[in-house]
């Protein structure tokens, strides 16, 4: 779980800093010889700007994404997620312990949140949100394709 930090004052990025985060996103697994090469500095002073960036929360991990098809996942679905009366901690509770669900953002307007299912099979999803269903109400849609998947948001 990904723990957010309020940031008052955003950092100042410069084109270094952006080109880095870029080629970071790209391929984090790069050595830092490499991406000191793409952003033009040794590697020493790469290898501290990362620092600075993680230090400044800019950086917050470095993860492995992984592609849910190769598991055998052939099906995602984006489930709205409405709890009944009383019930928004416990319907948190019962979403965080579905690994199935993969993210899930609380939110505001009709729905409390707004999560990312992955599936095997259509069968699974009754199965899965019958878990969810005792304590809320849920509106599905079947992901058809991904035209933007997760990226950076805009970084100048």
């Amino acid at each position: 779980m990904s723990k957010r930090l309020a940031v008052s004052t955003p950092a100042a990025l410069d084109d270094t800093d952006r080109a880095l985060l870029a080629a970071l996103a790209q391929d984090a697994r790069q050595p830092v010889s490499e991406l000191a090469r793409v952003v033009g500095l040794s590697a020493p002073s790469t290898a501290e700007r990362i620092r600075r960036l993680e230090a400044q929360g800019v950086i917050e991990r470095f993860t492995v994404q992984i592609d849910p098809r190769a598991l055998g996942f052939t099906l995602q679905a984006i489930v709205r997620v409405k709890p009944l009366p009383g019930q928004l901690h416990l319907v948190e509770e019962v979403l965080r312990r579905i690994p199935e669900f993969v993210e899930c953002d609380k939110v505001t307007g009709d729905d409390c949140f707004i999560c990312r299912l992955v599936l095997h099979s259509i069968e699974q999803l009754d199965e899965i949100l019958s878990k969810v269903t005792e304590r809320a109400e849920t509106s599905t849609a079947i992901v058809k394709s991904t035209p933007i998947a997760r990226r950076l948001p805009p970084l100048g």
